[in-house]
């Protein structure tokens, strides 16, 4: 008997789940759209969510280098996801409340296919309402200090999230002077 099954017999509760299968459900292999109004309100497929994860084990050296840059609110306090499923693609990197994609691209993005991929790539991820920066490999590798800057001036022009309007009962009780303390009792402004 496993110590977690012993002590969920005791207490009477069901047994703890085993590692790495949670309470969640099972509903992960479903797409489910995503609440947080920071994140994206499209589904993801299972195999689009495995890809993302297999480029994020296998990252390049170029978007390890960026990475070490960005990660952990680095640039400006801005906060990065890398290899993120938006619509069918995977971008390299995405910063949800500037609304801010940035692509890294080697050499077989410059030959006249790829160009035109990534033509269609960017105007998809556009029409979701991002801005696409691309870098090469080679100005990640040699200007990394101006491509931190560019990144960091795209983030400064980006739109501030608006802040949630008030409801309408709060509108209300704001303009009538009217305060709810904490405790539920009404109060009245000084």
């Amino acid at each position: 008997m496993i110590v977690g099954e012993c002590l969920s017999v005791w207490h009477g509760m069901p047994p703890l789940p085993l590692a790495g299968e949670g309470w969640g459900g099972g509903l992960r292999d479903e797409g489910i759209a995503m609440d947080d109004p920071e994140k994206p309100t499209w589904k993801v497929t299972p195999r689009l969510r495995t890809n993302a994860r297999a480029l994020r084990k296998n990252s390049t050296d170029c978007e390890r280098l960026l990475w070490s840059e960005l990660r952990d609110h680095r640039l400006n306090g801005a906060r990065f996801r890398r290899q993120v499923p938006i619509e069918h693609f995977v971008v390299d990197f995405v910063c949800h409340i500037a609304k801010l994609v940035i692509e890294l691209d080697g050499g077989q993005h410059f030959s006249d296919d790829g160009e035109r991929a990534d033509a269609a790539r960017t105007a998809v991820i556009e029409s979701k309402g991002f801005r696409v920066l691309r870098f090469s490999n080679h100005d990640v590798m040699t200007n990394r200090t101006g491509v931190l800057e560019t990144v960091a001036a795209a983030l400064a022009s980006a739109p501030t999230p608006t802040l949630p309007r008030k409801r309408k009962r709060e509108r209300a009780a704001d303009a009538s002077g009217d305060l709810t303390n904490i405790d539920g009792t009404k109060g009245s402004q000084p």
